[in-house]
């Protein structure tokens, strides 16, 4: 959908009254979603939300400073979300994901990208943690696999691959996989991109597996990444899904 002139000032006025607000409130946040994908790919998609990142004990100051400025505030998921509303547009404030394993720290804010957006200066997540978030997200509804993909090509020789392998080191079969589909998708770059030491990596890892015995419990680790679509093998065909996993 292309917006109209008209629609962008109204959205970008939006923006600016949030981001100042938050500024003004003196709590810690990060600018995340489509505008962090611009920040580090150029790439800009309509929108009428703000992505804000946070730790979990400042969610509840940024909801109350809101409140106070006449917006209307709801904690939508104890785990991991709340938003703020004003007229068509909103704000999802973000402590966490929904599979509760890129939770929101210190670190991040120590990593964090610095810019500005619609004039207010910002600070945006890692690149690292932007791509941490989006793989988990493999649904029928949402894939985030390209934004991944353009995030590499456009910022991959300025990431901190050693960072974002501690990061996915748990699930590394995710990032393995998402290596694979780089190198599918763009023949050409993904030499310049990808460091070889890594593929070698999870290539020796993925290898390792088949020297190794299966395991005793029938495990789906599918509910990490589509908490829909995996559902039948929890609740029909007697697989056991899990948070945390070490293989």
């Amino acid at each position: 959908m292309i917006e109209t002139e008209e629609q962008k000032e109204v959205s970008n006025a939006f923006f600016k009254e949030a981001l100042t607000l938050l500024n003004s409130s003196g709590t810690p946040y990060m600018l995340g979603g489509a505008f962090a994908m611009f920040h580090y790919t150029g790439i800009f998609r309509n929108t009428k939300d703000l992505d804000i990142f946070c730790k979990s004990s400042e969610c509840p100051k940024i909801l109350k400073h809101f409140s106070k400025h006449g917006y209307r505030i709801e904690f939508t998921d104890a785990r991991w979300l709340a938003k703020v509303y004003k007229g068509d547009y909103f704000i999802d404030v973000i402590f966490d994901t929904v599979n509760n394993i890129c939770t929101v720290d210190e670190t991040w804010y120590e990593r964090a990208g610095v810019g500005e957006f619609v004039g207010v200066p910002v600070r945006f997540i890692p690149p690292e943690e932007l791509i941490w978030c989006k793989i988990y997200v493999q649904n029928r509804e949402r894939n985030d696999n390209a934004d991944i993909n353009h995030t590499l090509l456009k910022y991959g020789k300025q990431l901190d691959w050693q960072h974002l392998f501690y990061r996915l080191d748990q699930h590394w079969h995710l990032l393995l996989a998402q290596i694979l589909t780089f190198q599918f998708v763009y023949p050409a770059d993904y030499r310049g991109i990808i460091p070889k030491w890594l593929f070698d990596e999870l290539m020796a890892r993925a290898k390792e597996q088949y020297e190794l015995p299966a395991s005793q419990e029938k495990v789906c680790r599918g509910p990490l990444i589509d908490q829909t679509q995996y559902q039948i093998d929890i609740k029909s065909w007697n697989y056991k899904t899990c948070t945390i996993t070490t293989i």
